[in-house]
């Protein structure tokens, strides 16, 4: 898709502020976020020709979301794989709005995951539906989505020799950015997180393990939450308020654990290159790097399948705070706190967006003086076993 610059855009953002909700439905808080996005371009609900819903209200959920809000879309996509969905919804509106099938774009989230109690890490991974083309070799063993990461962080220490401090860099960094976030701060206090000042490499590899090597810290938090991004056309972004932040490369990319493959690297060794292609751009020209953050494990990985490093580096590439917003060489990784230390309320790619976004306006609370590109990297299921894997590379000018 080339020419992608100047064509697309983000014009509109908002996250949930609350990790645990409350007062709201699914739908509700959908609404509200969609609602707060399109203010914040200067849109209204008629102005919405294209709907893009990761189904997480259900099988129909953009039909209902759709009815809830009463959008009238001319173009509808209810591509959902997961954690990445959103970054899938972006490059399929990208594609939509520079052929000129819709103009706005509107992306909602929205889950009460911690409220309902949801074992989203270490909970069965059954089906409710049928069984699927690898049931029978799977489901005896009942390996949790959990395992699933420990498994290939014993592979990459195994292979390369990484250490249970070089993961534990990632949940200092993000802890780091979590403090300087408001929101961030409530939400290690209204979820009950006890150790929620900063964290040392001890702390988290001194934290009870949950899946050997994987500790309590170097697992997301499950929260509520909700978010949505707006994304229009060139001619609609020039004379939106906030400054936009332009599209410039997608790509995407499905892996699975096939015999013989390399446990370490998944998804994002085939969607990142060609959306960097796409943008005209290198890894090492991104001052923000939006990075999936399940487990610590993934950001290891997504480093290095993005190339900010060789394969087997990444654990070297970590060390000594690098990935924070204020230590040179970047980029700055995950700077409102991630999913490790901020929210994960169950598919967390439309908060990589939303903080991309606010970067390179120079709105973030833990801002990257002068960024003026990011990219953000979705992983979707199981890193390890099928999964998905969205990049978008963004850029402001």
């Amino acid at each position: 898709m080339p020419g992608l610059e100047s064509s697309v855009a983000i014009a509109g953002i908002y996250e949930y502020p609350k990790r645990l909700v409350g007062d709201l439905s699914v739908l509700g808080i959908k609404a509200v976020c969609a609602q707060a996005a399109l203010d914040d371009a200067g849109l209204a609900w008629a102005d919405v020709d294209g709907l893009y819903d990761a189904g997480e209200t259900g099988l129909l959920g953009v039909l209902e979301f759709a009815e809830y809000t009463g959008i009238s879309p001319r173009v509808i996509d209810a591509t959902a794989v997961g954690g990445s969905s959103f970054e899938f919804h972006v490059a399929h509106a990208a594609r939509d709005i520079a052929a000129g099938r819709c103009n706005v774009a509107l992306l909602a989230y929205g889950s009460l995951a911690r409220s309902q109690g949801r074992a989203i890490g270490v909970g069965s991974r059954l089906s409710a539906g049928p069984p699927t083309a690898t049931s029978n070799m799977e489901d005896p063993y009942g390996l949790p989505l959990a395992g699933g990461y420990a498994l290939v962080a014993q592979r990459h220490m195994h292979q390369y020799g990484t250490t249970a401090e070089q993961l534990a860099e990632v949940a200092v960094a993000a802890r780091y950015h979590a403090l300087r976030n408001p929101d961030a701060r409530r939400a290690l206090a209204d979820l009950g997180i006890r150790r929620d000042g900063e964290l040392r490499v001890e702390d988290v590899v001194a934290s009870p393990l949950v899946a050997d090597p994987l500790h309590v810290l170097d697992c997301c938090l499950i929260s509520d939450g909700g978010g949505a991004v707006v994304l229009v056309s060139g001619s609609i972004a020039r004379s939106v308020r906030p400054r936009p932040v332009w599209v410039l490369g997608t790509g995407e990319a499905l892996a699975s654990n096939d015999n013989g493959g390399d446990l370490t690297s998944g998804a994002a060794a085939r969607s990142g290159p060609v959306a960097f292609q796409q943008a005209g751009l290198r890894p090492d020209e991104m001052e923000v790097a939006m990075l999936y953050d399940s487990f610590t494990i993934t950001v290891l990985t997504i480093l290095e399948d993005l190339g900010f490093c060789g394969k087997g580096e990444g654990g070297a590439y970590v060390e000594g705070g690098r990935l924070r917003f204020d230590v040179p060489g970047g980029p700055a990784v995950n700077t409102d706190g991630g999913g490790l230390s901020s929210n994960h309320p169950g598919m967390r790619g439309i908060f990589l967006l939303i903080e991309a976004v606010r970067q390179l306006r120079g709105q973030s609370t833990a801002q990257v003086a002068g960024a003026r590109h990011a990219v953000v990297h979705g992983c979707g299921s199981q890193l390890g076993g099928r999964h998905s894997g969205g990049t978008i590379i963004l850029g402001a000018r």
